[in-house]
């Protein structure tokens, strides 16, 4: 096939352009990015030819740094699993559609930090912070022929041609810009400074990193390093390594098992949660390595998908090289490693809140939406989660523990008092709350969605049940300053009840209400409106669940109301003012009304009929 021109993905050219107008401070990057670019296809090979059956040699995988500073090229090889021409169009043309917009916004903030473009997967591009020109060269193993010439000068188009004499794996040739110490553009043909690099970033990787006959790398597995030999920079660029997070670990965990059953492992807690934690299609799970050997990226079978954005090595010595996915899920040993590998996570974050409260609250911030999705997976793993877990109270800014709520408790209080909504401002408004709030009750304010679904499956916290303030019916000591409501309200009761029968299942005098003339409360049994809204969105259609509406008998509204009843129960203003009063409590909790244009018409005629 000729030489074709093509041009980047919009998105690819915005990219390419903060990089070649790169005002950024480091950008030394680029040589960690290629690294660990060539050291995961030379992962790849090694896996096809154990787990597929490809013929490759596999003896000698290595990456080889080549400089030449008379043509100012700075060439990085491996002999890895190579790329097609349609692979190197998708890889390096195009960026994926998922965060891009949030890739590019971030890079334009952070003018310091150009590395968190390994985190988005397009580390390739940082070549063109440092080079005018960037050749690549590539063939795939186990194809036949040719392989694949690219070439671009950092515009908006690259040249693409088959190649000939293209060996196994890629090689990248950078046509490097004149140096310029002042913009942080050193002469990366110089020795000293590619060692430099490579032994700051990519000491740990796993494949000798030549140049010349000289090996720069270590090749030490950090994970089967005692931590004392360790240092914390070391622990830093390996965290970087394998999640592409340009930040530094929130906190480090090591593991090492001895006995019938040997692994070691490496994990880090992030210290913010990345881009695509809530998406679908994101890749999570821990790398997997059998007696040194890389397996999988992406094992999923070792981590649960609550604790998703945990990253790390596992390294296990009695497992096959060619266990496939299939038989992970079902090995027994996969399986004790995860429980000891949860445990262990879950039992730090609980001394985080004891040794160091910023941590903790850093961590919660970011991650604690996603470890209450435990609370619904994992069932024998509910004290610990809740014991981690912090909420938003009512008595304070600061979000508080379950525990520390219970020693607050008042004196013969029994539950934890909770109310969910979407967001404080309606929680804390909300009418279920008044009583509550009269009497000095601590209420836990939940406004995760996630929050409406595991409060319905978990109901106890140390002995103390769990108990939604909205639900069933309220039983706090009384108010001695409430003054007794006056007459019979039974007619009334009655009257609505029958009025409002498509709407609510009871109407009966509320215990909760101290200012608002009404309110709606769902049944002990019944499922909250926002979970059955819930259920709804995702398909899951099912009855109406009907609530009850419970009046405030002290409010002139609801006095009123009765007083009128008692003149006429024919009176034909009595069903409009019914279905406002239902309204009303409706919207004063965020709910939506059935039928917006009919309540707006009713309530202009009632304000009408004021002026």
């Amino acid at each position: 096939m000729t030489m074709e021109t093509l041009e980047f993905q919009a998105e690819a050219r915005q990219l390419l352009q903060l990089m070649v107008h790169s005002i950024y401070s480091n950008k030394d990057i680029f040589l960690r990015e290629l690294i660990s670019n060539a050291s995961d296809a030379l992962d790849k090979l090694r896996l096809a030819k154990l787990q597929d059956g490809l013929e490759a040699d596999t003896s000698d995988l290595h990456i080889e740094i080549e400089a030449d500073a008379e043509a100012r090229t700075l060439t990085v090889r491996d002999n890895g699993i190579g790329m097609t021409r349609d692979e190197v169009v998708e890889l390096i043309g195009t960026i994926a559609k998922s965060g891009t917009a949030e890739l590019l916004g971030k890079l334009k903030e952070a003018k310091e930090s150009p590395e968190l473009i390994g985190q988005f997967g397009v580390g390739f591009y940082s070549t063109f912070m440092v080079a005018d020109k960037v050749t690549l060269l590539t063939r795939k193993a186990g194809t036949e022929g040719h392989g694949t010439r690219w070439e671009s000068e950092g515009a908006g188009t690259f040249t693409i041609e088959d190649a000939e004499d293209a060996p196994v794996g890629t090689t990248v040739t950078m046509h490097l810009r004149p140096k310029d110490e002042d913009d942080a553009l050193y002469d990366y043909t110089d020795e000293w400074k590619i060692k430099e690099i490579v032994k700051r970033y990519s000491d740990f990787i796993s494949f000798p990193i030549r140049k010349g006959d000289e090996v720069l790398n270590s090749q030490k597995a950090l994970w089967a390093r005692p931590r004392s030999e360790v240092t914390e920079e070391e622990y830093h660029q390996f965290y970087r390594h394998i999640s592409h997070d340009w930040t530094d670990p929130l906190e480090i965990i090591t593991m090492k098992a001895e006995g019938t059953f040997e692994y070691e492992a490496l994990l880090f807690i992030p210290s913010r949660a990345p881009h695509d934690l809530f998406q679908r299609d994101a890749r999570r799970g821990l790398q997997l390595y059998v007696k040194r050997v890389f397996i999988m990226d992406d094992s999923k079978e070792l981590i649960p998908d609550y604790l998703r954005f945990v990253k790390g090595v596992v390294d296990a010595a009695d497992l096959s090289l060619n266990i496939s996915r299939e038989i992970l899920q079902q090995d027994r040993h996969i399986q004790m490693i995860r429980r000891r590998l949860v445990k262990k996570v879950l039992s730090t974050i609980k001394d985080l809140m004891t040794s160091d409260a910023e941590k903790y609250a850093t961590f919660w911030r970011e991650f604690g939406r996603a470890v209450k999705e435990g609370l619904l997976a994992e069932p024998d793993n509910h004290k610990p989660i809740l014991e981690i877990a912090s909420f938003a109270t009512t008595e304070g800014t600061e979000p508080t523990t379950l525990a520390a709520y219970v020693e607050r408790m008042k004196e013969g209080q029994e539950e934890i008092y909770y109310l969910t909504g979407e967001n404080r401002t309606q929680v804390e408004n909300s009418p279920h709350m008044e009583a509550f709030s009269a009497q000095g009750y601590e209420v836990l304010i939940l406004t995760d969605p996630v929050d409406e679904i595991w409060t319905d499956v978990v109901t106890e916290f140390d002995g103390k049940k769990l108990r939604s303030i909205a639900r069933g019916s309220v039983d706090l000591p009384k108010d001695e300053e409430k003054p007794e409501p006056e007459g019979d309200f039974g007619p009334l009761l009655g009257f609505l009840g029958t009025k409002l029968e498509e709407q609510v299942k009871e109407v009966r005098l509320s215990h909760r209400l101290t200012t608002s003339a009404a309110c709606l409360v769902s049944d002990s049994d019944d499922i909250t409106p926002a979970l059955e809204k819930m259920y709804r969105a995702m398909g899951q259609d099912g009855p109406r669940v009907k609530r009850i509406l419970e009046l405030n008998p002290n409010h002139p509204l609801v006095s009123g109301l009765r007083a009128a009843h008692e003149r006429g129960a024919d009176d034909p203003g009595l069903p409009d003012t019914a279905e406002l009063l239902y309204g009303t409590a409706l919207l004063a909790e965020g709910g939506d009304l059935e039928d917006p244009a009919r309540f707006a018409k009713l309530l202009a005629d009632r304000l009408a009929r004021t002026v």
